[in-house]
């Protein structure tokens, strides 16, 4: 596309006032983090602003911190010059760790004229608990008595072992159920004989910590706290130990009050009993619990989790995070969580072992019931499908059964509101997909996966599952009918129900939206697969197996930072990498690593480079997009031991293990490697992740690490080139996409000198390049490469400047393609190119064409100032118009470009505080423009 001259429009041009220009301090952030934010030492603080007038900019601040409670004074900034406004750094501030009350602060800055603002509102944050290890772990066993099996082999073939059998059936069954746990306290002065007597002492704060695991509902008088699922998110329970942080202090009233906790298993405990990926066990259902008042007078009170509470069994009869949920509604005991009563009948706690691993305040966002979907069509399954059905599925079908579509795919569970008669059951069967006659199929993704819902026959009940879930778009009920329908047998009535998604709540920071109809629905079943498997870790499906492998980390890293605010989610992510990184400085491909893979054919799952290298790329993605350099910096050591572990494993530069390109296109059902050699793609990310550490070196200041690191960079380099390098026909490898595009992007394309020095060589890159392009065309403009190649070839081909290229590769409803999957009738981006091929409907390894809407066809970039953004559209193909919007730590970037009638016109918003360098298509020299909005016109 060749543009002319442009000439620029200034919109909102406001006249020019001597006073202030109006400064709102719009959001407060302690690391990064908006609402009561619990801390480890001593945060950064950050704030946006916003201002009706184009060109405002933050020359000083002023930051004021102070006790909550007390209104002492704790530090202040005095005014400094600077226009740093994010993670500013408050050291020297008094925080203590061992402080009850809440930390309150607020800020006030001044514009370019030296104009102050107004004071912004307040904000609080508070330091992590130091005093929550003191309290006791209680629950219905201990581990020893419970007789768990050690280890995390317990998978595949090794369940079928009878030794393994005999080993978990002797565990106690007391160890995998699910107990409610209560205690009553007091709050506030009493007097000997009136308990009830309203107190003079005023509760100022009153905060709760709670770790039930392997998940836990808390509920305080009988309300639940908070609306998380699935708390609190999970980890390698050896290693780390997450705990919520609640402000309760509404929620308590004078005199008489009840904790309530509900336990159920998830990841801590997995024992099985019905479908199961793996089996371990960190010991059985377990809390730990504070609560701390603070009252007006100065006083306070602790209540902790000791030998003085009760627990008995809950109505959840059965839960494993695989294979379901049971519920019987007959074992509730009616205000069991609220004062009045009765648990004399109530078992008094056993006091248990703690877990081994590090209590951690939990920073992540917690996972929630994000959305909700209605029926969109019913089917009744007739005897002869029943009959079929009960065959195929490998399990007895009601005559009773229909199926519902609820039109979306996702992660989640249903919830129901039944009317019924006492004892009667519902069983509810979840699944992604059909079989031939209609039936839930679960045959792929994980059987028998279900719940079953026991009525207790009082009116309107409605329930969910709160311990498990799965990825399904169809829901299968049996022993139940749909309201209104005819109910000859008088089966339970469902008066609705729904599918709930459930992902984390971390805050979705983007728009897209284009005048492509395949793009935009791309981006739209991206982010349904994205969401579905964004739970405590980026899973790599919703149901057959809920691991978090690692490659979707970095190779997705760019477009899941472009969509979502991952400034807590990260660090919890990186944290798990390091829990999961072996003592020989080895990387699992999963994180949490719940299961070992060994034995025959297993090798290439449990280490491959490209998802191990995760730990050195993704915080530099992280770094890039933030400003915020502390994951590099505290990983630095984990980083290091990792490259130091792959020398080990390479032979004369090169690695030859892993998974390569891992569901590679072509004429095969995908899996293994097929175009690209797999020692390839292992080396390239080999050198990738020595780079990093150079850069990562430089960052801490370690000349020796840079000398040393620098030099194993040439090696492989030079190693690299001898091994895949034909020089006559400028061909890596096969020849392949991967095999070319992952040389170019790393810029890996060097020649040596007569001293043996590689320097780049211009020439090999272009005859690569070319090349490379010739392979996509030869393909019919259709790609080749898997999970691994497509991001480095749709970049590759975007750095050099052929956007066309991939605007074709893209534009079309054939495999491979997101096209295809749309006209298949695919709601979340599936496992393999082809849906029909794949044995997953529900992943989001292949998303990477997110990266390209935003960087290339939107254009926002981030620069190594972080205040300043590049801004630079590439209008391709038939494209009319793009519109997007990208929330930046400093504000939202609003971009919308229209090319039309030989015109390509641009409208952007720039936050305060910070510029854009902005570069219309075809032109050479941008423009750098100031915050505000602003029109840029360009002739073709």
């Amino acid at each position: 596309m060749n543009f002319r001259n442009y000439f620029l429009l200034v919109l909102l041009c406001l006249p020019c006032f001597m006073q202030a220009k109006n400064i709102t301090i719009s959001r407060l952030t302690c690391e990064m983090q908006e609402g009561l934010v619990v801390v480890e030492g001593a945060p950064r603080l950050g704030w946006a602003m916003e201002s009706p007038q184009n060109g405002t900019r933050q020359s000083a601040y002023e930051i004021d911190i102070r006790e909550a409670f007390t209104g002492r004074q704790i530090w202040n900034s005095g005014k400094v010059y600077s226009s740093q406004s994010q993670l500013v750094s408050i050291k020297g501030a008094d925080i203590r760790p061992d402080n009850p009350f809440n930390y309150s602060w607020r800020v006030r800055v001044w514009d370019e004229t030296d104009a102050p603002s107004e004071w912004s509102r307040e904000a609080q944050f508070r330091s992590a608990s130091s005093r929550l290890s003191e309290g006791k772990w209680i629950g219905a066993i201990t581990h020893q008595n419970a007789h768990l099996p050690e280890g995390r082999k317990f998978h595949g073939g090794e369940l079928k072992k009878p030794e393994v059998k005999a080993a978990w059936e002797a565990v106690d069954t007391l160890a995998k159920k699910s107990i409610c746990l209560r205690r009553t306290f007091q709050v506030g002065d009493t007097t000997e004989g009136n308990t009830n007597r309203q107190s003079s002492k005023k509760i100022v704060e009153a905060t709760a910590y709670v770790c039930g695991l392997g998940f836990y509902e808390f509920s305080l008088n009988g309300k639940k706290v908070g609306n998380s699922e699935f708390a609190p998110l999970w980890s390698d329970y050896d290693k780390t130990v997450y705990y919520n942080t609640y402000d309760v202090t509404e929620q308590l009233r004078h005199g008489e009050n009840v904790v309530g906790i509900l336990l159920g298993n998830g990841f801590y405990n997995v024992q099985g009993g019905r479908y199961r990926k793996l089996q371990i066990s960190f010991g059985p259902p377990t809390l730990l619990f504070e609560l701390v008042i603070n009252y007006e007078d100065g006083t306070s009170t602790t209540l902790r989790s000791d030998n003085e509470w009760k627990y008995d069994f809950s109505p959840v009869t059965f839960n494993c995070i695989y294979g379901g949920e049971d519920y019987d509604a007959r074992r509730e005991q009616k205000g069991w969580n609220q004062v009045g009563f009765d648990d004399s009948h109530w078992r008094p706690v056993v006091i248990q072992e703690a877990p081994k691993g590090i209590l951690r305040p939990q920073m992540a966002p917690p996972v929630k019931i994000m959305e909700r979907y209605d029926i969109q069509k019913v089917t009744k399954l007739n005897a002869e499908q029943v009959a079929s059905a009960s065959k195929s599925t490998k399990r007895t079908v009601d005559p009773s059964a229909f199926v519902l579509d609820m039109g979306q795919n996702l992660a989640g569970f249903p919830e129901i509101t039944v009317r019924g008669k006492r004892g009667q059951k519902v069983t509810l069967l979840v699944a992604e997909a059909l079989m031939d006659e209609g039936a839930c199929n679960q045959r792929q993704t994980g059987r028998q996966h279900y719940y079953e819902y026991t009525l207790k026959g009082e009116g309107d009940e409605t329930w969910h599952p709160r311990f498990s879930y799965y990825g399904f778009r169809y829901i299968q009920v049996e022993g139940a009918v749909l309201k209104g329908q005819k109910n000859p047998q008088k089966l339970p009535v469902l008066k609705n129900i729904q599918s709930c998604f459930v992902f984390n709540s971390a805050k979705k920071v983007s728009t897209f939206e284009s005048s492509n109809r395949i793009f935009n629905a791309a981006h739209r079943l991206i982010e349904k697969a994205v969401r579905s498997n964004m739970q405590s870790v980026f899973t790599d499906c919703p149901h057959r197996e809920k691991l978090g492998w690692l490659e979707q980390v970095h190779l997705n890293g760019p477009g899941l930072l472009y969509n979502y605010d991952l400034t807590a989610y990260a660090p919890q992510i990186m944290q798990n990498m390091a829990d999961a990184q072996h003592a020989n400085g080895a990387m699992p491909t999963t994180a949490p690593e719940y299961v070992v893979f060994e034995g025959p054919g297993m090798d290439a799952f449990a280490e491959s480079p490209e998802w191990g290298g995760s730990l050195v790329i993704f915080p530099f993605m992280y770094y890039e997009t933030y400003g915020d350099d502390s994951l590099i910096r505290r990983y630095y050591p984990n980083m290091r031991r990792y490259v130091d572990y792959l020398k080990t494993r390479a032979e004369m530069g090169i690695l030859s293990f892993g998974l390569g390109d891992w569901y590679d296109y072509g004429d095969f059902r995908a899996g293994f490697s097929r175009n690209t050699p797999v020692p390839l793609v292992a080396t390239a990310h080999y050198y990738m992740t020595v780079m990093y550490l150079i850069k990562a070196a430089k960052m801490v200041g370690n000349d020796f690490d840079i000398h040393y690191y620098t030099s194993l960079a040439h090696e492989i380099l030079a190693a690299f080139n001898k091994c895949f390098l034909n020089k006559e026909t400028a061909q890596y490898g096969t020849g392949s996409q991967c095999s070319n595009a992952l040389p170019l992007f790393l810029q890996m394309t060097q020649d040596s000198d007569e001293q043996g020095s590689y320097q780049p060589d211009a020439k090999l890159d272009e005859k690569v390049l070319m090349n490379l392009i010739k392979d996509v065309e030869a393909h019919g403009n259709r790609l080749t490469t898997g999970d691994v190649g497509n991001r480095y070839l749709i970049q590759t081909l975007a750095r050099n400047g052929q956007h066309e290229l991939i605007y074709k590769m893209f534009n079309h409803e054939e495999a491979p393609g997101y096209g295809f999957q749309l006209k298949f009738g695919a709601t979340t981006l599936t496992e393999q190119w082809d849906p029909r091929q794949g044995s997953s409907w529900n992943h989001f390894m292949m998303g990477q064409i997110d990266e390209w809407f935003f960087n290339s066809l939107v254009g926002i970039r981030p620069s190594t100032t972080y205040q300043k953004f590049i801004i630079a559209p590439q209008p391709v193909g038939d494209l009319k118009y793009v519109k997007a919007s990208y929330e930046t730590l400093y504000g939202t970037i609003v971009v919308d470009w229209t090319s039309q009638n030989g015109t390509f016109t641009l409208n952007i918003s720039v936050p305060v505080n910070t510029t854009a360098v902005v570069y219309l298509p075809g032109e050479k020299e941008p423009k750098e423009i100031q915050s505000g909005t602003y029109q840029l016109v360009c002739a073709k």
